[in-house]
């Protein structure tokens, strides 16, 4: 009995022991709230850094809202309150339109894969660490989680259907994109599209994919989301305030550095096999109707999107930068 007794104090004190190992404990803040897929992935990726590190490095990751609202993370980040976040860039298109213009390009990108692309070989990763480097933040690295469906109490099934509409969008690129095709946008955070929902406030959202809209009942209340989406691909960033970053030895910032991009992957990855399981729930629902646009639709979207690419570049120097970035890396690939 000694002996159990002994060996399960030996076993305690040395869980307790590599709790207090880590050499760097890091608090970040992400812009999804807990309880969703996507807090879920960012989870996992926080504990593969431990593992990775050999528990040297050890991320708190906390949900939205938990030290600042989901736009002041930049600001949190340069005074020393946060370490770091993981968010989406355009939630910072107040600081600078270029944060919104790289952060969704509305109607640029056909797959996570061609963001992904474009950030670690296009020019991507160097421009980013530009854009922030006033703000004292050091951006990681980043992908997309996937194209977004579009949460709907009304029937929509072409670009006029978007007239009058009033939907929730985050604001930047894609609100001017929305207000363009006719809708009538508002900012709200992600965390208050339900309630808005239901209330009325709103009848649409621009919110996240097909799976995390579902699991969260958003279709019970819009029962008319269009999927595939037709509009946003956003950028979800890894981030770090500048002056931590250079606290780390080289070895971990470079584990950190291919984490991120394996936390890309994974998350676009992990969240289309999530979408098809509830595509299928949901068209077995005879209360919800999916839909579908058509390419000509898309098309014509698209159209309206790239419009407002050249118009939302001029609104700063470096929206233009990210302007030349973007469309000289699509026609090098003939995406354009």
């Amino acid at each position: 009995m000694f002996t159990q007794r002994l060996a399960a104090g030996l076993l305690s004190a040395s869980f307790a022991l590599h709790a207090a190992a880590a050499d760097f404990n890091l608090k970040f803040q992400s812009s999804d709230p807990s309880g969703v897929k996507n807090f879920e992935i960012q989870l996992q990726w926080a504990d593969r850094v431990e593992t990775m590190t050999g528990g040297r490095v050890s991320i708190d990751l906390l949900p939205v809202g938990s030290v600042v609202s989901h736009t002041e993370t930049l600001g949190a980040m340069k005074m020393g309150v946060l370490d770091g976040h993981i968010s989406v860039t355009g939630y910072f298109s107040g600081q600078d339109p270029a944060f919104g213009l790289i952060g969704n390009t509305v109607g640029a990108w056909s797959s996570p894969d061609q963001l992904i692309d474009y950030i670690n070989h296009g020019g991507g990763y160097e421009l980013m660490n530009e854009l922030y480097q006033p703000y004292g933040v050091k951006f990681v690295g980043g992908g997309g989680t996937g194209l977004e469906s579009f949460v709907s109490k009304k029937p929509l099934n072409s670009v006029d259907d978007l007239a009058g509409l009033k939907m929730r969008a985050p604001e930047g690129l894609v609100q001017s994109v929305f207000a363009a095709a006719g809708a009538a946008p508002v900012n709200l955070p992600g965390s208050e599209v339900y309630t808005a929902l239901g209330k009325g406030v709103i009848d649409a959202a621009d919110y996240t994919v097909f799976s995390t809209n579902h699991n969260a009942g958003l279709h019970d209340i819009a029962a008319h989301p269009v999927y595939p989406g037709f509009h946003s691909l956003p950028l979800i960033e890894i981030a770090m305030r500048l002056k931590t970053w250079n606290t780390l030895p080289e070895d971990i910032q470079a584990i950190l550095t291919v984490s991120a991009r394996d936390f890309a992957q994974d998350i676009s990855t992990q969240l289309a096999m999530a979408d098809k399981t509830a595509v299928m729930e949901a068209r077995d629902n005879p209360e919800i109707t999916v839909h579908d646009w058509s390419a000509e639709e898309r098309r014509k979207f698209r159209t309206i999107a790239r419009d407002q690419w050249k118009v939302y570049a001029e609104q700063s120097p470096n929206a233009e930068k990210v302007y030349r970035s973007v469309t000289a890396y699509l026609e090098s690939q003939g995406l354009l």
